[in-house]
């Protein structure tokens, strides 16, 4: 007897168009739709009995395929979301990218208009609390009552390309040498650059195994400094030699497993208690003995168990003020002399994750913090009631994946303790080209004073530093540095010196990466990932490139 073999059925399929008028450019696709209509329903005839009944049983529904063209974020139809040559275009359905609201997009949003917007500014004077009253007299004679004209960085002195192998993470100035910067990145390197004679740059690949995290020199010999990564050590280094001491190590034993691996991002230094403090991602904080390099006293949980402290700042009038910002939505206040869980002297909530909190420079009065809610918030006054911050100001720095966090800080040099940086994570279309610009912003009253941005300058820029003493911007942007200067301090120089951008030659892309593989170090420094198309030809250079010999063979073996 032949063996019995059970029909499968043809499946139903439904082909969707976009407009119902829309017909085939020739008459033999016409036929060829006849025929296979012919033979769908031959086949449906034949099974015809064995469809009704597995119909019946598991009611299979018909396969619908559809070329009607929807959105990528809302999956309906009727209208696009995403890149339109140079500019973004968000989806209709959801809340703006930038300010969270429902109502419109982000071409729209008056906060993109006008950063002002909603934003109530900083009475002149208010003396109504005594402790307010008593700074001012004591304390804030130091602060010029006049607000000068602020001196913005808008033009590229000088550049290294490709400086580090990965992208950079943090950026610290020399504390008595002006032109002494040093770097950062995802691998655990640090490097050393000379941007006054700019071919003297250096990295230290032996520093750390991870993310450096956090650098601060230290304040009794400024040719050491002190190092935090996600490796969950403390080094001490020497900038000369690049020799390296591990001071904490939270990871003895090695890998254990995600659940027991610390890793260490806020830090900073106390000068008068000569202590290193530094927390890790589980909420612990802990000191180290800058006298004899090592850990002292227990560590403290000062953020929810668990959760990433992802800043720390003491205060620069009273050192025994520390403030500290985490992934649990709050940034909290302590007082050092009584440093105990759920001792904190104030609570400053935030709607999401908070990447970082800093007094004023000078005074150490306000408060900036920055969160993921893209909301840059003030506190003008420490002393005063700290429930709700003084300002609220919308600002487009949402996005963290592949990129170092944005962290608006304040301007060292600014008397009046209100000009803060941040970069900008949504683009703007300028000539043609989508750039990322640095915001210059007033945070007494929420205007942008500035935008700075250089048509060389495609990537994001979320690691911005300003001097503490001269009118220079350092900003680290995917794995190069960008130095910053006014026009008026550029524009002399350029005809002289040509030759103040480098181009390193050791970081390349490589090619023979695994395919799993997807660090951010694959982001070209040349153009950005999402305006690759909405680059301008023909565009000239601001100033030329010196290449290494290594680098311009390696190009000619190409071509």
């Amino acid at each position: 007897m032949a063996p019995q073999t059970r029909r499968i059925t043809f499946p139903k399929v439904i082909i969707e168009r976009d407009t119902d008028s829309e017909q085939s450019s020739s008459e033999e696709e016409e036929e060829e739709e006849v025929e296979e209509e012919e033979e769908v329903s031959e086949r449906e005839n034949r099974g015809k009995k064995e469809e009704s009944l597995d119909s019946k049983k598991k009611g299979k529904a018909p396969i619908c395929i559809t070329l009607k063209k929807v959105c990528k974020v809302c999956k309906k139809a009727g209208h696009e979301a995403g890149f339109k040559g140079a500019t973004y275009i968000d989806c209709p359905m959801k809340p703006c990218f930038l300010c969270k609201m429902p109502g419109h997009t982000t071409v729209t949003c008056p906060h993109r208009v006008a950063t002002e917007y909603g934003v109530i500014p900083a009475p002149q004077r208010n003396t109504s609390n005594p402790l307010v009253y008593v700074f001012q007299r004591q304390l804030g004679r130091g602060l010029s009552p006049i607000k000068k004209a602020h001196v913005i960085p808008d033009q590229v002195s000088c550049a290294v390309i490709r400086y580090h192998s990965r992208r950079i993470t943090c950026l610290e100035f020399h504390p008595t040498n002006n032109n002494i910067l040093l770097s950062g990145d995802k691998k655990g390197q640090v490097g050393v650059w000379d941007f006054g004679k700019v071919y003297e740059k250096i990295v230290y690949g032996n520093i750390h195994s991870c993310i450096v995290n956090n650098m601060r020199f230290s304040p009794a010999n400024d040719g050491t400094v002190y190092a935090a990564s996600s490796d969950g050590t403390v080094s001490n280094i020497d900038l000369e030699t690049g020799i390296s001491s591990s001071l904490m190590n939270l990871n003895p034993d090695g890998w254990q497993g995600p659940g027991s691996w610390r890793m260490l991002y806020g830090m900073d230094i106390n000068t008068e208690k000569g202590v290193v403090l530094v927390a890790d991602n589980f909420g612990y904080l802990y000191l180290v003995d800058t006298r004899s390099n090592s850990k002292t006293g227990e560590a403290v949980l000062i953020h929810k168990r668990g959760n990433k402290v992802t800043g720390l700042h003491c205060n620069p009038v009273q050192p025994d003020l520390l403030l500290s910002c985490g992934n649990d939505h709050y940034a909290r206040i302590w007082d050092m002399r009584r440093m105990e869980a759920r001792s904190s002297i104030c609570e400053l909530a935030h709607k999401r994750v908070v990447n970082s909190a800093y007094f004023s420079p000078l005074s150490g009065s306000k408060i900036l913090t920055t969160s993921q809610d893209n909301r840059l918030r003030i506190w003008d006054s420490i002393f005063s009631n700290m429930e709700s911050p003084s300002r609220e100001i919308v600002h487009s720095h949402d996005f963290n994946r592949h990129l170092t966090p944005f962290r608006a800080e304040w301007d060292p040099k600014d008397p009046s303790e209100s000009l803060a940086v941040v970069g900008r994570y949504i683009s703007e279309n300028y000539n043609g080209a989508a750039l990322h610009p640095i915001d210059f912003i007033d945070t007494s009253t929420g205007q942008l004073v500035a935008e700075v941005m250089d048509p060389n300058i495609t990537t994001i820029s979320p690691v911005n530093k300003l001097h503490p003493r001269d009118d220079v911007l350092a900003t680290g942007s995917s794995r190069s540095i960008f130095i910053w200067r006014p026009k008026e301090k550029s524009e002399p120089v350029e005809p002289k010196d040509k030759g103040r951008i480098i181009v390193c030659a050791g970081g390349e892309k490589k090619r023979g990466r695994k395919p799993g593989d997807e660090s951010d170090d694959s982001d070209n420094d040349t153009f950005s990932s999402k305006a690759k198309n909405s680059k301008s030809k023909g565009k000239s250079q601001k100033y030329k490139k010196i290449e290494p010999k290594s680098y311009q063979s390696t190009r000619k073996a190409k071509h």
